[in-house]
């Protein structure tokens, strides 16, 4: 039975990247960049993602010739919900911060 998604600073931002563009297949190494998680974080959370039913995953050929395939990732339906979600609570957090 996979884990239920967790809540930790690196999920949510890797969430929040994809929801950015959530119609767009995106590779580790973009988000990555964008997010400022190390591999070694990064593809853990992307294959548990995806063993969850948050992420899809497929290969795709390189643009040029001589480099290997990679992996990209988009958000799937669930996904996009639990991302929607949690920017939703991260925007309430804000805002209660803000009137404490």
């Amino acid at each position: 039975m996979p884990r239920k998604p967790n809540n930790s600073r690196q999920t949510r931002a890797l969430l929040a990247a994809l929801l950015e563009r959530s119609r767009t297949w995106r590779h580790g190494y973009d988000l990555s960049k964008e997010t400022g998680l190390s591999s070694g974080t990064l593809y853990p959370l992307l294959m548990r993602l995806s063993e969850q039913g948050l992420l899809e995953e497929r290969w795709q050929q390189a643009e040029r010739p001589g480099l290997p395939a990679r992996h990209v990732y988009r958000l799937t339906a669930s996904g996009l919900a639990l991302a929607r979600e949690q920017e939703l609570a991260a925007i309430a957090a804000e805002r209660a911060g803000a009137f404490a």
